[in-house]
């Protein structure tokens, strides 16, 4: 299949098997959860009964005293532990290579479906200004949320797009599904988009 430059009348021909395959949801929806939750800190913890700091002594006799209690480490008393206390976890899910390249080709194929998905020859901008990256922009229609996927990223361009909010630059080997599925419209270099098949082939 051909996809079309924008602002030439070139086109590049790309796989059918990533730009043009068939969207999996289930499939998509399990591998950027699974990407989101591995970046989770997991660090919570809380304490136990067991654990905090105090006399596990009887507080009072047993009768004539109202409401019968054990140590004042319980969890009905303030200071005391938690019920389910929380503890250091990992949230990592397991997600194999396959099935990974797999949903990043489905949210391609889904993004050019949806005219989401723009080619250019270059992406880039003379000097580490914003106002020239959103004039840039504005010519090309990116939306609210663009991503910007070049093959290798200028410093200008990372600079001029830092101050803008909900405008991400990314090269190819710093592509995730998390950044595709969230934006809006998808800039891409042509030297981008042929890496990417190599990555995916």
């Amino acid at each position: 299949m051909e996809l079309v430059i924008n602002g030439s009348g070139k086109k590049v021909s790309v796989s059918e098997a990533i730009f043009g395959r068939e969207f999996n949801q289930d499939l998509v929806q399990q591998v950027v959860t699974a990407y989101r939750n591995a970046g989770r800190s997991g660090t919570k913890a809380q304490k136990t009964r067991s654990e905090v700091s105090g006399t596990t002594k009887k507080s009072k006799k047993q009768k004539g005293g109202g409401a019968r209690h054990g140590a004042l480490t319980a969890p009905i008393f303030v200071g005391g532990g938690v019920t389910f206390a929380a503890k250091p976890r990992s949230f990592a899910q397991k997600v194999n290579r396959k099935m990974y390249r797999a949903a990043v080709m489905s949210i391609l194929s889904e993004l050019n479906r949806q005219n989401r998905l723009t080619i250019v020859e270059a992406f880039d901008v003379d000097a580490p200004k914003t106002s020239g990256l959103v004039a840039k922009l504005a010519d090309l229609k990116a939306g609210k949320r663009p991503l910007l996927v070049v093959e290798d990223a200028s410093e200008n361009l990372y600079l001029a797009a830092r101050n803008i909010p909900y405008v991400e630059v990314r090269d190819v080997l710093g592509l995730d599904p998390v950044a595709l599925v969230a934006s809006d419209t998808v800039v891409m270099t042509e030297d981008a988009v042929k890496k990417i098949e190599e990555w995916l082939a």
